[in-house]
């Protein structure tokens, strides 16, 4: 092992953007020393199973109980004193024409292109009744589309969605509207054409620029491949550029990931994902094509965890949770500086009061307390179109303990730290008494010097952050009547 325990210090000295140099002070939380302690002994120990809490709560606590006309009656309640929160579009294509054996997204493999022909029909479909049910003039401030391969679609079929949803809802002219893409599947001439449909942030999968890993896992990209369209993005107008990384793959070694971080970093993208491979063949049937032997060990991912952090923060990217990277002056920095940071199903967010309206197979979108989730399948997507409804298989509504524990799910996976009394007077609870468990598991995490208590304030240590699933789960109620982890993938 290289080094058990490092410690970074950054110091912010940029400019909140937007901001005069006088106000930076006042608008900078605890985050203004950006400090990340990587203790591999601790995570080493403390390694367990646990969700990401992309929602809270989790998916796998959805209900068919919940379906169609539960959703429609929670959107008919948006309207309720005539303010509506924004919204934020999420438009699933699950299509790719080739296998990445680590994938785990819900997809559809085939090279037969006709099928996005037929899909992109229902998926118009499905957001006019959307938007029919929603009402005119619905301001739509964030879209994603996400896969599968979003760009599966061809050009004309980009240009259809995006009509649709211009002739459907209202789209503002600064919002978030980003784009999954896979370098080895698009042109500089579709980047161009994507930036001039309005998308101005574009998140690039990569993985790993090692050979002996591309092969793998079956995903050869060279790094000319990414490096192209990311030179296309800036000369199309993209305001950030995202690129996505995996650690624990096959054939993975500590110096060749190490020699695609330098790369990486060279390449000067705005923000880094830089995620755990969960290798649970048992759930992912393509994980069965790896080869368990090939993985490295759980020291070698350790060490290649511990090198990520110390080459970003060197190089000047600021920590902004769970397993996100971004430059200081990135939106995402700036809005964690500034207490507005989210998150939603997909990942970390600027945009908190928005309502999520999903379109497409499995997509699952959030309408005020409630959670709804499409049907998983093609053939029941279309079935349920077709029988004029809305596609929704599963779903949620939160009651009163749901909320608070999500809105602190919220608040540590977002900003590591709570106020007590600010949940005291939102939620009319005695913090200390209404969590009097919690408190007590948090005290030894405490005692590990992952967290600090004091009687006003819950905060998450340099230490603890790269731990802060961990500790999440003990305000997950769920979890505490299931003593079974084995469905979610390692904290680390």
């Amino acid at each position: 092992m290289l080094f058990d325990i490092y410690q970074i210090t950054w110091h912010t000295r940029l400019a909140v953007c937007g901001t005069s140099n006088s106000n930076v002070a006042n608008l900078m939380s605890n985050n203004e020393v950006n400090e990340l302690v990587v203790d591999l002994e601790l995570i080493r120990r403390l390694d367990k199973n646990g969700p990401r809490y992309t929602s809270y709560p989790t998916a796998d606590r959805f209900v068919e109980a919940f379906d169609a006309e539960s959703y429609a009656q929670w959107v008919k309640k948006r309207q309720i004193g005539g303010i509506a929160r924004p919204l934020s579009l999420y438009i699933h294509i699950p299509f790719c024409n080739t296998l990445c054996f680590y994938c785990a997204c819900n997809k559809v493999i085939t090279k037969d292109r006709s099928k996005s022909a037929e899909y992109v029909q229902y998926l118009i479909k499905e957001m006019e009744m959307q938007a029919a049910l929603l009402g005119l003039n619905q301001v739509v401030e964030q879209l994603h589309f996400g896969g599968g391969t979003p760009t599966f679609l061809s050009d004309d079929e980009i240009r259809q969605v995006m009509a649709a949803i211009r002739k459907n809802f209202k789209l503002i002219d600064d919002g978030e509207y980003s784009i999954e893409i896979d370098p080895r599947k698009v042109t500089d001439d579709t980047i161009a054409l994507l930036g001039k449909e309005g998308f101005n942030r574009i998140s690039i999968g990569v993985q790993d620029f090692d050979d002996e890993v591309q092969r793998a896992v079956n995903r050869i990209q060279s790094e000319e491949e990414t490096l192209g369209i990311i030179k296309a993005a800036r000369a199309n107008g993209f305001r950030s550029v995202s690129i996505d990384l995996i650690y624990g793959l096959p054939k993975q070694t500590l110096e060749g990931f190490g020699r695609t971080l330098d790369r990486i970093i060279a390449a000067n993208p705005d923000r880094l994902s830089i995620y755990n491979y969960a290798h649970m063949p048992t759930l992912f049937k393509p994980q069965r094509r790896i080869h368990e032997s090939d993985l490295p060990s759980p020291q070698t991912k350790l060490d290649i965890l511990g090198m990520t952090g110390r080459k970003l923060t060197a190089a000047g990217y600021v920590y902004i949770g769970m397993d996100h990277f971004a430059k200081p002056e990135d939106e995402l920095a700036v809005a964690q500086r500034q207490g507005r940071l989210h998150r939603n199903f997909q990942g970390y967010s600027t945009h908190s009061d928005c309502d999520l309206v999903a379109l497409g197979v499995s997509a699952i979108g959030k309408i005020g307390p409630t959670y709804s989730q499409n049907f998983r399948e093609l053939e029941d997507y279309y079935d349920a179109l077709d029988r004029n409804e809305l596609p929704i298989m599963r779903g949620m509504e939160l009651n009163a303990d749901d909320l608070v524990r999500r809105a602190i799910i919220q608040a540590l996976m977002c900003h590591f730290e709570l106020s007590k009394e600010s949940f005291n007077v939102a939620y009319l609870i005695d913090f200390d008494k209404y969590f009097a468990p919690e408190m007590d598991e948090l005290r030894e995490y405490e005692r590990e010097g992952l967290l600090e208590l004091s009687p006003q304030w819950v905060t998450v240590t340099p230490k603890g952050r790269m731990l802060i699933r961990n500790i999440c789960m003990v305000f997950d109620k769920y979890l505490r009547t299931r003593t079974e982890h084995a469905r979610y993938s390692k904290v680390i």
